[in-house]
């Protein structure tokens, strides 16, 4: 890849590898250093990066930088700390977007990865196995299950709410 064509990836994919690791991580500071990092990996590998697989390159990188991230965060987080970010408050959503992000926070980091790749950013089902090394049943069995698990999470939510009403 040339320098040229470096500059167009940024251009035109730093956005979407914004919104996939902020969509994960829920911190814009940590997902514009991933992003950075990101970037800062592939440029040292720029020679050997072919243009056409540019973009499925960098969801890859970004993505296994993201779970490297998370990784680190987990060893260095206290469980208790760990276990009440996981808890859902029912009563502060208020619209759709807050209740599918609190949604997606309950799902294992694969399949939240793989159901924002297809969902949010539109891959499909081989790139998205080709960016996180799985294959493409792995990678529909997830989306599956995610999937599966975000809609008891959302019934679950309408439940209480009907409670309340």
């Amino acid at each position: 890849m040339t320098r040229k064509e470096y500059n167009y990836c940024v251009e035109q994919y730093a956005d979407g590898l914004y919104r996939f690791v902020l969509k994960n991580l829920h911190d814009s500071e940590k997902a514009r250093d991933i992003v950075q990092e990101t970037f800062t990996k592939v440029w040292q590998k720029v020679n050997d990066i072919n243009f056409a697989k540019s973009k499925s390159y960098l969801f890859t990188t970004a993505y296994h930088t993201m779970i490297d991230f998370i990784r680190r965060e987990e060893r260095l987080t206290p469980l208790e700390t760990h276990h009440q970010n996981q808890r859902a408050d029912y009563n502060r959503f208020s619209d759709l977007r807050e209740v599918l992000d609190e949604a997606l926070k309950t799902l294992p980091e694969i399949q939240k990865a793989v159901v924002l790749l297809r969902d949010y950013e539109g891959y499909a089902y081989h790139e998205i196995g080709e960016i996180t090394g799985l294959s493409e049943a792995q990678v529909k069995v997830y989306i599956f299950r995610a999937r599966t698990t975000l809609k008891n999470y959302i019934q679950k939510l309408d439940l209480v709410l009907e409670e309340r009403a």
